[in-house]
């Protein structure tokens, strides 16, 4: 570590009898002052490789004891580790949970299959709600689970109410609960978003599932929104304050019919669930957006006002970034995001709010059979462009 101490110069990992703990144990022990300085001087240089071995040792062992149900977490549960992982306000993201290995240290095939993973999440609901508000990620990896039919096995034991999906993203229904993630064309890019933003009704919670990895590209890179909002504060408080208090406008056109070959193909009669205008706009308006029709059979509509940020209970107050302005930005026949009022948002901004939104994802490369839970009250999340094949389900749930 440049300009600091090393923390393996520093700190070495001791063993103890409990190894729900972690020591960090000092190599000189004498106890003067100049050994305080150094102490002092590495623990702050080192502070979020500290951070994140705390985080690692809270998340199955805080809330132990007696009354947890059986079975515990830990039993079941051990926090692992991936490519492009972040340590966020002190929190892992993604939290990686794996299986726990036998006593031998290898992984009993059973004890990690998907239907074990199924009565474990069925017997922890609690403990995997905390875990996904926490850490605002959570990484399910190594547990098996093979298709369409698994994968909604796990997503019912979690628990969480089914939410329809309704956006323009075309979409085809696979089994149960489960569809597949955007169809568009692969060699797109999905920009970062929360799931149905612009519509009243949102889900708390995305689950995404790897049944065929891409070869090449494809990731689905998230972002802690509170940290795009605080770092544009910094930058452009008097803008954010102004957007807020006018509130966003936008609008999106779409075809009658489905059109694969657009990220937004999808068509108003599969996403409203009817051929018929009328009972169209009154599905609409339930949703909170008004339609315009056009004279090719498309229809355009119109969603606001929209707060630029939101607060949710139970997320520290965290002022989230809920809002597609960078995604929606342009005022093209696509689609527009503007002010309410319909004063223009100034492209500077976009632009930079766009960088911000980089430079703060997580990135992590899709494995067969993983599955990502995502709290979308709190994470945007994209869709790298990639090479075929790549087959990711997802569920959406409130």
């Amino acid at each position: 570590m440049a300009g600091g101490t090393s923390r393996d110069g520093m700190f070495f990992l001791g063993n103890s009898m409990d190894q729900k703990k972690i020591d960090a144990t000092p190599l000189n022990q004498s106890g003067d002052n100049d050994d305080y300085e150094a102490l002092m001087a590495a623990l702050n240089a080192n502070k979020e490789w500290l951070e994140a071995k705390i985080s690692v040792n809270n998340v199955l062992f805080t809330e132990g004891g007696a009354s947890q149900p059986q079975p515990q977490p830990s039993d079941f549960f051990t926090v692992g580790e991936c490519d492009g992982q972040k340590t966020v306000d002190g929190d892992l993201m993604p939290l990686v949970l794996t299986p726990t290995p036998t006593t031998g240290g290898e992984k009993d095939e059973g004890a990690a299959g998907h239907k074990a993973l199924v009565a474990a999440l069925r017997a922890n609901r609690e403990w995997l709600e905390r875990r996904v508000v926490t850490h605002s990620a959570v990484l399910l990896r190594g547990f098996d689970v093979r298709n369409a039919v698994e994968f909604d096995a796990v997503v019912e034991a979690m628990g969480w109410p089914d939410i329809r999906y309704v956006g323009p993203a075309p979409r085809t229904h696979v089994h149960g609960r489960v569809w597949t993630a955007n169809e568009g064309p692969l060699d797109q890019f999905v920009y970062f978003h929360h799931e149905m933003v612009l519509i009243k009704e949102f889900p708390e919670k995305v689950i995404l599932f790897c049944e065929v990895p891409p070869s090449e590209g494809g990731e689905t890179p998230f972002v802690p929104s509170f940290r795009v909002t605080e770092r544009v504060l910094e930058e452009f408080p008097e803008m954010v304050e102004e957007l807020d208090a006018k509130g966003l406008r936008y609008s999106l056109t779409a075809l009658s019919k489905n059109d694969a070959k657009s990220m937004r193909g999808r068509g108003w009669e599969d996403a409203f669930g009817t051929s018929g205008k009328a009972e169209a706009e009154k599905r609409a308006k339930a949703l909170g957006m008004d339609l315009e029709w056009l004279p090719d059979g498309s229809v355009k509509t119109i969603l606001g006002p929209r707060t630029l940020t939101r607060v949710f209970p139970g997320r520290r107050g965290r002022r989230m970034w809920f809002n597609t302005v960078v995604g929606m930005h342009g005022n093209d026949d696509v689609s527009s995001a503007a002010a309410a009022d319909g004063t223009e948002i100034p492209a500077g901004f976009v632009h930079r709010v766009g960088e911000i939104i980089e430079e703060e994802s997580v990135q992590f490369r899709w494995r067969r059979g993983d599955i990502l839970i995502l709290d979308n009250l709190a994470t945007l999340h994209a869709r790298r462009p990639s090479l075929p094949p790549r087959r990711i389900l997802v569920a959406t749930c409130k």
